[in-house]
């Protein structure tokens, strides 16, 4: 059985090494989610990252990531799934990683996208311009947010204004269990404040929105490779037309200027949510990121 341990913020440097030169572009593959998300152990075999995630309350094992030959590491996994009793379940296949897992394991193995787990990459250039007629309608709530904001700044998330932010946030989610107390935000606000604790030590990077002292809009991600940067938190004040619009902007030209090389931003998935599905959508992505699960045909539970 594989020793897989909790993710220490003493392993980012290590794991980093892996993560951003293994090609993925998925956001499950950053440090910074790895550390904030769920209940997550890790263990590096044979140059692999290996994973053991519970996900939707089953147990998973996100494809290992890594060079040099896969084959010896997925029939450790499958082995490990065997000793703990557990159906082998991968998560997180992109369409080439299905095809391999095909190629190694003949007909072993079942595939099923999942959708509500693909994510929406969007080049830097078209959130930062918002040029062109199918962004029209962004340009409208951005100038919306303009004449009610006027005297707005964009300024880095920062030691200094993490208080008031703090604050907004606290806000932002009183409002929202008010208005669905039956919405569990708790996870959600758990990697959150963990976010801000380790901000530094897990190389997160923020832009916060604020006029006369009060905080607008909040956004923080972090790098997962050289061309792409994944945007991990957003909150904007409910009752300002545009806010969104306009941190969403903004932190794309704050990245542009400050990074040359990056080519997309990585905005993450929908869970499965209609309504940010739809939102997502609205800004063009131009790249949905498929992702797969496969399980072992002869383990008979559905997923």
């Amino acid at each position: 059985m594989i020793d897989f341990s909790k993710l220490e913020l003493s392993q980012k440097a290590d794991f980093d090494r892996i993560l951003q030169h293994c090609g993925q572009r998925g956001c499950e593959y950053s440090f910074a989610n790895l550390y904030l998300w769920g209940r997550q152990r890790a263990a590096l075999l044979d140059g692999y990252l290996v994973l053991f995630s519970q996900f939707d309350r089953r147990s998973v094992y996100p494809f290992p990531v890594g060079q040099g030959d896969i084959k010896p590491v997925l029939d450790v996994l499958i082995a490990d799934a065997r000793e703990r009793g557990i159906p082998c379940c991968f998560s997180g296949l992109l369409k080439e990683e299905c095809d391999l897992l095909e190629q190694l394991y003949p007909g072993r193995f079942r595939f099923h996208p999942a959708r509500e787990s693909y994510d929406y990459l969007y080049d830097i250039n078209d959130l930062a311009d918002l040029r062109g007629r199918k962004y029209q309608r962004k340009r409208n709530h951005l100038h919306r947010f303009q004449d009610a904001c006027p005297n707005y700044t964009a300024e880095p998330l920062s030691g200094e204004n993490m208080p008031a932010v703090q604050e907004m946030v606290d806000e932002w989610f009183a409002i929202r269990r008010r208005e669905d107390p039956h919405e569990d935000f708790h996870l959600e606000r758990r990697a959150l404040d963990r976010a801000f604790a380790e901000r530094e030590r897990l190389g997160l990077e923020g832009l916060i929105l604020q006029e006369n002292g009060r905080i607008l809009a909040m956004t923080m991600g972090s790098a997962l490779s050289e061309d792409v940067f994944d945007v991990h938190f957003e909150k904007a004040q409910l009752d300002i037309d545009g806010a969104y619009t306009a941190i969403n902007c903004e932190f794309a030209r704050y990245l542009r200027d400050r990074y040359p090389n990056l080519r997309y931003l990585n905005r993450e998935d929908d869970m499965g949510m209609e309504g940010l599905r739809q939102a997502k959508l609205s800004y063009h992505p131009v790249m949905l990121l498929e992702k797969y699960w496969a399980r072992l045909w002869e383990d008979a539970d559905e997923i």
